[in-house]
């Protein structure tokens, strides 16, 4: 099916935070394939802190039933963050977050070297979900981290959190486009995992919804 109907907001502003490697860029660039798949224009933009492991990374998606966008989002216009380290949400959502925005967010931190060496201290989590509370309309705080170390790679948490943001129905994200796009990428026994990861993610998401 290929129209507005897919998207409650056209075009539908998504950005996807972490640091270096959790896997960030391959999981916005899976979710533009998945969208595409759907008859969707997807264009996507990424910016890159300091370092290349460990620093800031932030992937724009720009979809739409029609058109195609320029991959910067606006300042103040995006419609859902995802973010797999929560210290960035708080940065994403003060440049970009609106009274609108929803959030899914990985709740397991990673420190920079500064709060490791002691130079800087780095928020409680009880402090971060009350500040990412604020700045959007609805939040889910998710610990993708953990349910990809139980399956055997902590990279995984990039998957839990696509299916987590599939298990929102924001957008038109299902376990069928996520297999179509890895069974093109991996072997048998990855697609495998990855799709345990998608189903993880989703549940986490139901699970709160129905609480």
């Amino acid at each position: 099916m290929k129209g507005s109907t897919l998207l409650s907001s056209d075009p539908t502003n998504l950005i996807i935070t972490g640091v270096g490697g959790q896997g960030n860029v391959l999981a916005s660039r899976m979710i533009g394939e998945m969208l595409s798949q759907r008859g969707l224009q997807v264009t996507i933009g990424e910016t890159f802190g300091a370092s290349q492991r460990g620093g800031s990374v932030m992937s724009h998606l720009r979809v739409s039933s029609e058109s195609s966008f320029s991959p910067q989002i606006p300042k103040g216009r995006a419609h859902i963050v995802v973010s797999l380290e929560p210290a960035e949400a708080v940065r994403v959502l003060k440049e970009y977050g609106n009274p609108e925005v929803r959030v899914i967010c990985n709740s397991r931190p990673i420190h920079p070297i500064g709060v490791i060496s002691g130079e800087q201290t780095y928020p409680s989590m009880e402090d971060l979900k009350k500040w990412i509370g604020s700045l959007s309309s609805e939040a889910w705080f998710i610990d993708a981290t953990e349910a990809a170390i139980r399956l055997g790679n902590p990279i995984l948490g990039n998957i839990v959190s696509v299916g987590a943001l599939a298990g929102t129905k924001i957008l038109p994200l299902d376990r069928a486009g996520l297999a179509a796009v890895l069974e093109r990428k991996m072997s048998p026994d990855k697609v495998r995992v990855n799709l345990t990861a998608f189903d993880i993610g989703v549940t986490m998401i139901h699970s709160q919804q129905h609480l």
